[in-house]
């Protein structure tokens, strides 16, 4: 059975698998929340389970029990609910086989690779916050010359890089091949700025063209195929 007794509505919220925390209070913002029949305006209100709270007129329940799924995102689909380029998206392709989820930071259309969907909004959370300093390991392919990019990591690896008023601290960027004009990198982040992977690259005049995320803490993409998900033990 769920963990939850009380606690904030966007903490409630979040144990029903709804969304994180984050967004849950900027929906109470919003006017969408209920509780008791009572539509509020502010986060800051304790439930337990015996409330009735519903969000845009629906009830909502807490989840019976935390659930993971490791899932290959493939090339092609967005990490979001709703697209107003109405695009395709990871939910959409998972909807005929699991239950509502919730995506565990985002990889942008044109990479693939592991992506952590969970039925709860507080593990989600759990599992993004930066103070948990979770490592996401990256295969990169590349094209373009790699010197610049080569005498950075042997001589400023552990500089933070500022590219266009954005500080970035890749933990670190090897080069595992290279061959032609591509090159194979392995990138641990642990953090997840947006496109951080490609604009680093890019500012060492190196073009992505294959990103590919193989770990994120301690779930791994192991045999996973492309498309392809498996449950796995919180």
């Amino acid at each position: 059975m769920s963990k939850f007794i009380s606690g904030r509505i966007a903490k409630f919220i979040a144990a029903a698998g709804i969304c994180s925390r984050r967004q849950a209070e900027k929906m109470v913002l919003q006017g969408r929340i209920r509780i008791d029949g009572q539509t509020i305006n502010t986060p800051v209100i304790t439930v337990t389970p015996e409330n009735v709270v519903e969000i845009d007129g629906k009830i909502i329940s807490l989840i019976e029990q935390t659930r993971l799924w490791l899932y290959y995102k493939p090339v092609g689909l967005i990490t979001t609910h709703h697209d107003p380029q109405n695009r395709p998206t990871v939910f959409e392709a998972l909807k005929p086989y699991l239950p509502r989820v919730i995506s565990v930071g985002r990889l942008d259309l044109n990479s693939e690779g592991l992506l952590l969907l969970t039925n709860s909004g507080t593990l989600a959370q759990e599992l993004e916050s930066p103070k948990n300093n979770f490592a996401r390991v990256y295969k990169v392919r590349a094209h373009g010359k790699v010197s610049s990019l080569i005498t950075y990591i042997i001589h400023n690896k552990s500089r933070p890089l500022t590219i266009d008023n954005i500080t970035y601290t890749p933990k670190s960027i090897r080069l595992i091949s290279e061959g032609g004009t591509n090159s194979w990198f392995e990138v641990i982040l642990t953090e997840g700025k947006n496109r951080e992977i490609r604009k680093i690259f890019e500012y060492f005049s190196l073009k992505v063209n294959r990103l590919i995320r193989v770990k994120y803490g301690k779930y791994d993409l192991g045999n996973l195929k492309s498309g392809e998900f498996k449950e796995v033990r919180v």
